[in-house]
Order: C-alpha cells, then sequence, then structure tokens
C-alpha cells in the first residue's frame, strides 16, 4: 500500500477518541515497531508527518513498514498532540488491544517452562516497572507480574517498556497466587548468587524500590538470593537488579538456547 488510500483523518480521530480509554497507548515509533512485531492488534494509528515515519521505519525497522504503511494515518500536529500530550519525539502514537488477561495467566501458570518469571513485589515506580518488563522480554522471560497497587499497564509503564509489554506476559497478581516454580527472592541477607544455578521455572521475586521484599513474599521464598555488592553500597536500582539476576540465569544456558 502507498498510502493514497489511508482513512479519512476525522474519521481516524473519532475512532481514536472512542477506543482511547479502553485501549493500551502505544507512544512513539519504537514502542509501535516492538508491538506490531510481537502480534499486537492495533486498530489505530496516527502521525504529523507520514513520510517521516515510514522513512524511519524503511532506515530501522524494514520488516514493520508494510503494516505501518497499511495502518498510518495523517492528522495535524496539533490535533495528534491534543491526543497524546506528551507526544514521543518520532511523532506517531497507536492504540493497541490488551492481551487477554486469561490467556496470560495460562502462559503464566505452564509448567514446564523454559524461562523465568519475573514478580515486582509492590514496587512504585512507573519508569522501573517499564524498564524491567523491557528486559524480561529481552531476556526472553515468560512474564512480569507485579504484587501491589501498581498497575503494570499503566500508559507510562507501557511507556518505559517500548510496546514489549506485547513480547511477554505481564499482569497483577496477589502474592498467593504467584505462578508455580520455586521462589527466589532477592534479599541483601540472601546466599550469593554467584554460587547458585538458576532453574528455567524460576520465579524471580524483587522487592519495592523503597521497602524490599514483603513480609507475604518473604513467606513464600523457597530460597533467599543476593546479589555481589560492595560494601556500604546501600542498594542497585531495581531494573538493574534484575537485568543482573537474569543475566546470571541466561549465562547458565548454553549459547543459542532460546526461551
Amino acid at each position: 500500500m502507498n498510502g493514497t488510500h489511508q482513512r479519512d483523518p476525522d474519521d481516524a480521530v473519532r475512532a481514536w477518541r472512542e477506543a482511547a480509554d479502553t485501549s493500551v497507548l502505544l507512544d512513539g515509533f519504537h514502542a509501535v515497531k516492538h508491538a506490531l512485531r510481537f502480534g499486537a492488534l492495533i486498530p489505530s494509528a496516527l502521525t504529523s508527518d507520514r513520510a517521516a515515519v515510514l522513512a524511519l521505519a524503511d532506515e530501522l525497522a524494514p520488516d514493520v513498514k508494510d503494516a505501518l504503511d497499511t495502518l498510518l494515518v495523517q492528522v495535524p500536529d496539533g490535533t495528534l498532540r491534543a491526543l497524546v500530550p506528551r507526544l514521543h519525539p518520532t511523532g506517531v502514537a497507536a492504540l493497541a488491544v490488551r492481551p487477554s488477561r486469561t490467556a496470560n495467566l495460562d502462559a503464566l501458570a505452564r509448567m514446564p517452562r523454559t524461562a523465568p518469571v519475573v514478580v515486582l513485589d509492590d514496587p512504585r515506580n512507573l519508569g522501573n516497572a517499564g524498564a524491567v518488563i523491557r528486559l524480561a522480554a529481552g531476556f526472553g522471560a515468560t512474564g512480569v507480574v507485579t504484587t501491589g497497587t501498581l498497575d503494570p499497564w499503566h500508559p507510562t509503564v507501557v511507556r518505559g517498556g517500548a510496546g514489549l509489554h506485547f513480547a511477554t506476559a505481564v499482569e497483577r497478581m496477589e502474592v498467593d497466587g504467584l505462578p508455580p516454580g520455586p521462589v527466589f527472592a532477592l534479599d541483601a541477607e540472601g546466599e550469593d548468587i554467584r554460587g547458585l544455578k538458576l532453574p528455567d521455572d524460576a520465579v524471580l521475586a524483587f522487592g519495592s524500590e523503597r521497602s524490599g521484599l514483603s513480609a507475604r513474599l518473604r513467606e513464600r521464598a523457597d530460597h533467599l538470593v543476593s546479589l555481589p555488592m560492595r560494601p556500604q553500597v546501600s542498594s542497585y536500582n531495581l531494573a538493574t537488579s534484575v537485568g543482573m539476576t537474569l543475566f546470571h540465569w541466561s549465562a547458565g544456558r548454553p549459547p543459542g538456547a532460546e526461551a
């Protein structure tokens, strides 16, 4: 498709407004790119410069260019910014259908697993949660589960995840309902991770940025594990801790092994 028969901009804006409250906002080229690559259903995509977005796709992601060419509707810049106030510098945004919770829970519960599940125990920072989801998707983790009040599908989390919510199962759950598998909880008093092999069916749990592991999660843990850290350094950033742990898990797998 060459874009000459794109949808009417006024119709596209009306459709956006009707769907916005029940859809996942994908803000920026990379979020849209990743969502398309991992099978997201995207009913609406808007830009104020169609040619520039397609040129970017041609340069960085030619595998999604045809899909973007079909989806993208050009609207005035002011109209787009009214719909997406924090518009990404790449000037494109889309709405996606959130994956089925039932399907995600089924994926998280399925055993045997070939990759761990990451659990964020009562996280507080939306950006950190998004960064963790991006990391987990990159390592091929089975999914990311949050406990507590933070919504892992909040627009700020999705923005931080760069559209990779669609590459792994992301859900909020209660501690008592966590996916099956041995729980390895990160704690400064735990056993040094360098002496452990993390199994593929592990549930890797990380405490909140402020208060660490909750009492309920600590009781649920089968193993307490610590990351190497210089004395007098109090902690690592949450996403850094997750990245180090997932790398340790992946380092125990043969090169080329896929999750």
